[in-house]
């Protein structure tokens, strides 16, 4: 039986011939290994989705408006000082 390293893991996948055949021609035509070519691809997708939902893009009217905000917060209303009250009220008892 053939050992791995506690980092080697191993993904199988069952897939149409069709696929697999076009799997194998794009990774042909990039000089890559059909398993190469698919993790390379997996990787590029995954980065793709963590970037897409990790990550805010703001117009440069939006991003004026955030940094503004920032840098001249607006005075706290009733809410916000009683959230404020009942936040610090909550973690002085757990003290």
């Amino acid at each position: 039986m053939a050992s791995t390293t506690p980092n080697d893991t191993r993904v199988t996948a069952r897939l149409p011939a069709s696929v697999k055949d076009t799997l194998q021609k794009a990774a042909d035509l990039t000089g890559a290994t059909l398993n190469q070519f698919i993790i390379q691809a997996a990787i590029k997708e995954a980065q793709e989705v963590i970037n897409t939902e990790q990550l805010i893009h703001l117009s440069i009217q939006d991003a004026d408006r955030i940094f503004s905000l920032i840098e001249n917060p607006p005075t706290p209303n009733n809410h916000l000082k009683k959230a404020i009250e009942r936040h610090q009220a909550f973690f002085s008892e757990t003290d």
